[in-house]
This record gives C-alpha cells, sequence and structure tokens, in this order.
C-alpha cells in the first residue's frame, strides 16, 4: 500500500493569467472559457508520484500585482509553489518576478520549491511578449523548474503540479546536504 503524504500548494500571478484555469484543468479536466475573477479558492486532489500518493491541496489566490502585500497565509504550513505568468504579457512577468522576492523575503530567505509556468502558451507568436529563453533563465536563476502550458489546451496541466510535488522533495531532502556535524 502506498503512502499517503500531504502537501500544500499556493498558486500565484498577476490577474488574468490562467491560474484558476491551470487548477481546473488539473483538478476535473475542464477549461473555463470566461473570466471570472478569483477572490481564493482551495482545491484537492490524490495524485499518484512514483510509488507515493498524494493529498494534494491547492491554493488558487486572486490575481496579485508589484504591490500586493503578501498574507502570512501563503508563506506558513505551504509547501510549494506554482508562480504563473502570462506569455502573452510582459506585465505578468514582471509581477511573477516581485512575488518571488517577497516570498523569498518572507520566508526568511530559505530555499523554496517554485514551479515558475509560462501560461497560454497556445496563442500566436505574435502575441507573444515573454520568450521561452527568459522564462528559463528567470526559474534558473532562481533554482527553480521552468514549464510552458497552455490550460486551454491541457498542455503541462498535469506536469506542473507532479514536478510541483517533486520538487518540495528535492527542496527537503537537500536541506541538510550542505551542513555538517563533527562530534569532539
Amino acid at each position: 500500500m502506498p503512502l499517503v503524504r500531504y502537501r500544500k500548494v499556493v498558486i500565484l500571478g498577476y490577474r488574468s493569467v490562467g491560474k484558476t484555469s491551470l487548477a481546473h484543468q488539473f483538478i476535473d479536466g475542464t477549461f473555463l472559457d470566461c473570466y471570472d475573477p478569483t477572490v481564493e479558492s482551495t482545491y484537492t486532489k490524490m495524485l499518484m508520484v512514483g510509488k507515493d500518493e498524494f493529498h494534494l491541496q491547492l491554493v488558487d489566490t486572486a490575481g496579485q500585482d508589484e504591490y500586493t502585500i503578501l498574507p502570512h497565509s501563503f508563506t506558513i504550513g505551504i509547501h510549494g509553489y506554482v508562480l504563473v505568468y502570462s506569455v502573452t504579457s510582459l506585465k505578468s512577468f514582471q509581477v511573477v518576478k516581485s512575488l518571488h522576492s517577497k516570498l523569498y523575503e518572507s520566508r526568511g530567505k530559505t530555499r523554496m520549491p517554485v514551479v515558475l509556468v509560462g501560461n497560454k502558451a497556445d496563442l500566436s507568436l505574435e502575441s507573444r511578449q515573454v520568450k521561452t529563453d527568459e522564462g528559463r533563465k528567470l526559474a534558473d536563476s532562481w533554482g527553480a523548474v521552468f514549464l510552458e502550458s497552455s490550460a486551454k489546451e491541457k498542455q503541462m496541466t498535469q506536469g506542473i503540479f507532479t514536478k510541483v510535488i517533486e520538487e518540495i522533495d528535492r527542496v527537503d531532502n537537500s536541506c541538510g546536504e550542505h551542513r555538517s556535524c563533527i562530534l569532539m
């Protein structure tokens, strides 16, 4: 019988980048055609990653901007983060940088399991404002995983949440690697 582990993940990003659409596509396989701003919603889903079963709780947040003050509920008891921007919005890319900085500061500059997601990758190249390489470089600078997705086309929606669980385990298991203890 697989071990069941609990993980709580927060989805953050600028308004209208597709946070709720990603969550709905992952949870129930549906795409929401209409935009209805989210206040805050919580979803749960059981997910197998490797040999373990995870009870994943997703907190889908209202859109943030660079001036948003992040509540403590976004840092306390949270295992990992999915930071989402739209590849068609340079503003949303700038906001996600600001959100990462605020999380990093509020968590006491500790390592954070993060998956950076460039959403709306299905839209035309002419409407793209953030290149794939820019997203990848940003994620690399954070030591985070980078993925591009399309909630509409169900592209990478499962992969995003599998990756964040893997990142949580990777960060948790690597925290003690650089420390050593000498007994005298």
